[in-house]
């Protein structure tokens, strides 16, 4: 799996967001001012080139779904900052978000309970 761009990525979202549609679909949920056409055709076949999304074709007319669920471009994206910003370390996240943010001891402690919440049990 590689990064998205922006442009990629907010294209993504939609699909995601809507499951399927048309190129004319996608445009409809993109904010003013909208790009053109073509230039969300392009984005799209981009994705479908690097495997993000497919298509059901209708005769010219494709209709795309995502191929990459939410969630997992998600891991892949957060893995990749967390090792390209803080060396892989998820201390060195919490720590830069404490020092940043401000944060009390009390939301420090409901953090790590969350994450202990999303780990293994150690036997």
């Amino acid at each position: 799996m590689q990064e998205l761009t922006k442009a990629e990525e907010q294209i993504m979202h939609i699909l995601w967001k809507i499951r399927k549609g048309f190129v004319k679909d996608v445009l409809e949920q993109i904010p003013d001012p909208k790009p053109a056409y073509n230039t969300v055709s392009t984005i799209v076949r981009i994705l479908e080139t690097k495997g993000f999304v497919g298509h059901t074709a209708y005769g010219k007319t494709h209709e795309y779904y995502p191929l990459v669920a939410r969630p997992d471009y998600t891991k892949f994206y957060f893995r990749n900052f967390l090792k390209g910003y803080f060396g892989g370390s998820f201390a060195g996240l919490v720590s830069f978000f404490a020092k940043e943010e401000n944060l009390n001891l009390e939301e420090l402690e409901e953090l790590l309970k969350e994450l202990k919440k999303d780990q293994p049990d150690e036997e």
